[in-house]
């Protein structure tokens, strides 16, 4: 079966690790592409094919300042996988309310058994 294009949609796009980084180091707000390539590391070309694939799936803006691009996440465009990670947020919540009381429990008999050596 034939994977999905990376440029297909906004979970596609992000699959790819420093795409996601990419939108993390956006997170904070606006960068130009040479202060991007300084972060991750990478060479320009690279982190240019990476931001054409966000810019296409509509997950990123750019806009010209002078002779440098800046980019920006479009937030509106992540919607779709906030959307699709919520639906699992309950599942988690009761998961973690879960952990918590076995590990008050643990917590509990850890006391009772000092208590008992005493």
């Amino acid at each position: 079966m034939a994977r999905a294009a990376t440029t297909a949609d906004a979970f596609n796009a992000v699959a790819e690790p420093r795409r996601r980084q990419i939108l993390d180091l956006l997170a904070g707000g606006e960068l130009p592409v040479n202060d991007l390539v300084e972060l991750l590391g990478l060479a320009q070309p690279q982190v240019s094919k990476h931001l054409r694939v966000l810019r296409e799936v509509g997950l990123v803006d750019v806009r010209d300042e002078g002779r440098q691009r800046v980019y920006r996440v479009n937030g509106q465009s992540l919607k779709p996988i906030h959307d699709w990670v919520k639906n699992f947020e309950q599942s988690w919540s009761q998961r973690f309310e879960r952990l918590d009381s076995v590990l008050a429990e643990l917590k509990e008999r850890e006391l009772g058994d000092e208590r008992n050596d005493e």
